[in-house]
C-alpha cells in the first residue's frame, strides 16, 4: 500500500483523525504490517494488549464480550484497541479476520508515545479528546445511577 493511502487510512481513523500528516507519516513508516488468512486470529480474550490495530483493508471480527452480545465487525479505518495505545490491559475479546484476508497496522505504545514526544500539538489535541470521552462515559453512568430507583 502507499504511503499516502495509509495515511490516508489513518486519518479516517478515530483518534489518529485528530494528528497532523506529519505525524500520520511517522506512524505508517513505523507501524508494523500483519496480514491475516481469513478466519485467523488478531489476538485472543485475555492476551497481553501493548497498543492498537488500525484496520486497512477487510473486515476484522470482533467475538461478543457476553454470551448475550453480538460480534462486531471493524473495517477499513477501523481503531481495534484505543485503550491499549496508552495502558498496558487485557484483550477484552477475541478479534479475527473475517470471511477475506485482512491486513491492519500495529501501533504498538512505544510508537505511540515517540509520536507524542515528536508532535507534542497531537499530544494535547488526544489528550482534550480522551478527557472529553471520559467526560461523556461518566456523565451516561451518572444518569444512569439517578434513573435506577434502587
Amino acid at each position: 500500500m502507499a504511503l499516502d493511502d495509509d495515511i490516508a487510512i489513518l486519518a479516517a481513523a478515530p483518534l489518529f483523525g485528530l494528528m497532523d500528516r506529519d505525524a500520520l507519516r511517522l506512524i505508517s513508516f513505523a507501524a508494523e504490517r500483519r496480514r491475516l488468512a481469513p478466519g485467523a486470529v488478531l489476538f485472543s480474550r485475555g492476551a497481553p494488549a501493548d497498543g492498537g490495530f488500525v484496520v486497512t483493508s477487510g473486515i476484522v471480527v470482533l467475538e461478543p464480550r457476553s454470551p448475550h452480545g453480538a460480534p462486531v465487525e471493524a473495517g477499513p479505518s477501523a481503531l481495534i484497541g484505543q485503550t491499549a495505545l496508552f495502558l498496558p490491559l487485557e484483550r477484552p475479546s477475541t478479534a479475527r479476520a473475517g470471511d477475506e484476508p485482512v491486513e491492519v497496522m500495529v501501533v504498538t505504545q512505544a510508537l505511540m508515545r515517540r509520536v507524542l514526544e515528536v508532535f507534542p500539538d497531537a499530544a494535547a489535541v488526544i489528550h482534550d479528546a480522551l478527557a472529553d470521552e471520559l467526560a461523556a462515559l461518566t456523565r451516561t453512568f451518572a444518569g444512569s445511577r439517578a434513573a435506577d430507583p434502587a
